[in-house]
């Protein structure tokens, strides 16, 4: 049954549902700023993010994916039911964090579903230790990256800015808030897409189905339907929206105008771009919200609402860890299920 094509089928579509609520989890990631400072209205803006989170499988490569498939857990040790157990522990964590409205994220709840997993099957060994320190540190570089570009951006517009009287500078930045948004969403499906990529190319590496050495590409026409299904699914899942968090990344944590969302966006891009040149699978929540609290610092540190920032902090801390545990109790309840039949 482990290797029958149905049931390889079935975790690949299980796969793509994660996906799916990466994109529908995520969407504030992508939406939020120019939603709150109404530059597009929530309709309009989740089919504008979702029509380049899906284009930007032609502009970057799959050097996450890569990281994903071999880069957390020994590979040796990976077979259809940790991947099972592993999605189930991040789907899991994802709807609890959705429906508490907290920006966590997505793609540490699927590294942490494959630890607790890997850990239940193999023990402790099987980790790799140099992955793991690597995306557990971007915790921590990532939103304060997105910070720092954040604030600095935020700083030379208000100095270019600052004889414009803010009727003008709302006119402008309105418009370019809309190519901020659009290379932010590229620079989110980049990052988050391939995750769900690289879990893929291991089950079918662990089903047999595909060579370890198999590398993903677009001219690849055994690898292609990977990627595109991949894409297509989290911007669909980013056109669906997860309102929730929208309301906490775009109006709780700071007010926000067209040119701080602006400056917000393009600081968070810039950072997710190069994380994915880099083969680095950070987390675009923490990005994006480090990139917000950055430019709402600028103005005055009581604009930021630190209440809501320390929540969703702690949110961060708590992805890994409890996502392993729900990756551990699933691994366990596929054993017992698979015991008793």
């Amino acid at each position: 049954m482990a290797d029958s094509l149905g049931f390889v089928i079935f975790i690949i579509l299980l796969a793509l549902i994660f996906d799916f609520l990466n994109g529908f989890h995520d969407s504030a990631n992508a939406i939020s700023t120019i939603v709150s400072t109404r530059v597009l209205t929530p309709r309009y803006a989740v089919l504008w993010a979702a029509f380049f989170e899906f284009a930007a499988l032609f502009f970057v490569g799959v050097r996450v994916a890569n990281t994903i498939g071999t880069g957390i857990i020994n590979p040796a040790i990976v077979d259809n039911f940790l991947i099972l157990a592993a999605l189930t522990g991040a789907i899991i964590w994802n709807v609890i964090t959705w429906y508490f409205g907290l920006p966590s994220s997505s793609s540490h709840a699927l590294i942490g579903g494959l630890i607790g997993a890997g850990i239940v099957k193999g023990g402790a060994k099987v980790l790799v230790w140099s992955g793991i320190t690597k995306t557990t540190l971007f915790i921590v570089l990532s939103p304060t990256l997105g910070f720092g570009l954040g604030f600095v951006l935020m700083s030379i517009v208000l100095n270019l800015c600052r004889n414009a009287n803010v009727a003008s500078a709302d006119r402008i930045f309105r418009k370019l808030q809309l190519l901020s948004a659009a290379v932010y969403s590229m620079s989110h499906g980049t990052n988050d897409a391939q995750k769900t990529m690289g879990i893929i190319v291991a089950l079918l590496v662990a089903a047999g189905m595909m060579s370890p050495d198999t590398h993903l590409s677009l001219t690849d026409p055994h690898t292609l339907w990977i990627i595109l299904s991949c894409h297509a699914a989290m911007g669909i899942g980013t056109a669906f929206g997860g309102w929730r968090i929208v309301k906490t990344m775009g109006m709780k944590i700071t007010k926000l105008r067209p040119y701080s969302g602006a400056c917000a966006e393009t600081a968070a891009a810039v950072s997710l771009f190069t994380s994915a040149k880099l083969g680095i699978p950070v987390s675009t929540t923490h990005t994006i919200t480090g990139a917000i609290i950055g430019v709402g610092a600028i103005q005055r540190l009581s604009a930021v609402r630190w209440g809501i920032a320390r929540r969703v902090i702690w949110a961060w801390v708590f992805t890994i860890p409890a996502s392993a545990v729900m990756g551990v109790l699933a691994y366990w309840i596929i054993a017992a299920i698979r015991s008793a039949l």
